[in-house]
């Protein structure tokens, strides 16, 4: 098995942790970590060495004659081009934001397992690195309101007189959200929540927030809210603009896997809030919630600072990679539990997060992209018995 250091722009996290090394070597797994993958996330070549793993001089030597590569993020095409022939990957893996790297695996022959792809099954809790990495990217959003602020956040009752709470206003109440409202509450700031999901009211509230009905209901299948029509986000942003007006900060966590991100605020909501207020946009990596975000960029609009998230969990790297790690240990359970892939292909899990197997396109988008029919989830496979 090999770790690479992470190639895309700002990123520090590292898909596994010394930790979860130490318990894979006793599992049978041979483990290969580049030297100074896991440095910006302050686990050093030391560690990894100490685990049992083998510290590879270049991306090159780690993945050389690995049978498994685990990344965070989709390895670019030229990543792609230099892995070997056959090669299985796990990471995340959007087809659509790599549609090139796709293209070089399929010609390798290679199988890709995708974190983005895992079904919403209770089995499969333990193993659900877009869950885990949203509780990181929640919390970092509500410190984040909180610093860009010039407010405090919560009541102050002082000999000058007395500060009354931020209000915050939570967009979107899934993993994220829920994270961003015990964070903003812990703070002491008086939090509503909005989701398109009413079942989302309970959790809210469970928190401590209370839940906004704007009268527009988008329960989608499997745990995610479907996309809604035009005429639905119209009813929508009529029902959220006077509460948008009223807040002080407004942190938004709304997101459709495989589609760009919807437009929750636009920018005569945004004029609506006072000057000094802010918009924290978890989703500006997916085109944004707001008009007006650019990812990785605060936007100043007329008093209001717009805070365009890129790749939140990489700015609290060390917990995030830790949390991600025991997700990569947790499929690898399932997948390879005594030192060598060997996936059951009739598991649901194991079909559902398939992006390719033996070069062969198993998910939709796969398909739509490389042509050809789903590949049959019980033929045989190349990856099965795999060295690591």
């Amino acid at each position: 098995m090999a770790v690479p250091t992470e190639t895309r722009p700002g990123e520090r996290r590292v898909a596994l942790v010394p930790d979860v090394v130490k318990k894979l070597v006793g599992t049978g797994w041979e483990i290969s970590v580049q030297a100074g993958a896991g440095t910006e996330a302050a686990f050093s070549d030391d560690a990894y060495e100490a685990a049992g793993a083998t510290i590879a001089s270049d991306a090159a030597s780690a993945v050389s004659g690995a049978g498994l590569v685990v990344r965070v993020n989709a390895p670019s095409a030229e990543d792609a081009a230099a892995l070997p022939q056959g090669v299985a990957l796990l990471s995340f893996f959007g087809v659509g934001q790599s549609e090139d790297a796709v293209r070089a695996l399929a010609a390798k022959g290679a199988t890709v397992f995708s974190f983005d792809l895992l079904p919403r099954i209770s089995r499969a809790q333990s193993m659900d690195a877009l869950s885990s990495q949203a509780t990181v990217s929640g919390y970092r959003a509500g410190l984040t309101a909180a610093e860009h602020l010039a407010k405090f956040f919560p009541m102050f009752m002082t000999a000058a007189g007395t500060v009354p709470p931020a209000k915050v206003l939570v967009m979107g109440v899934g993993v994220a959200g829920l994270q961003s409202i015990a964070t903003a509450r812990r703070l002491g700031a008086v939090v509503k929540a909005y989701d398109v999901r009413a079942a989302a009211k309970e959790e809210a509230e469970s928190l401590g927030a209370t839940f906004l009905d704007t009268g527009v209901s988008a329960e989608g299948a499997g745990g995610y809210a479907r996309e809604l029509t035009p005429e639905e986000l119209d009813r929508q942003r009529v029902a959220l603009a006077e509460e948008v007006g009223r807040s002080d900060v407004v942190i938004t966590t709304a997101a459709v896997p495989g589609r760009k991100a919807p437009v929750l605020l636009t920018t005569a909501m945004v004029e609506g809030m006072a000057e000094g207020a802010v918009v924290v946009d978890m989703a500006a990596d997916q085109g944004g919630n707001c008009e007006l975000s650019e990812s990785g960029e605060v936007v100043v609009h007329k008093g209001v600072h717009v805070v365009g998230m890129a790749n939140p969990p990489s700015g609290m790297p060390t917990h995030a990679s830790f949390l991600f790690a025991r997700n990569v240990a947790n499929v690898l359970a399932l997948m390879g539990p005594e030192g060598s892939l060997a996936p059951d292909w009739e598991d649901e899990i194991v079909t559902g997060m398939c992006v390719l197997r033996d070069g062969k396109p198993l998910a939709p988008a796969a398909v739509e992209l490389l042509g050809g029919s789903v590949t049959a989830a019980g033929s045989g496979s190349a990856t099965e018995g795999a060295p690591a």
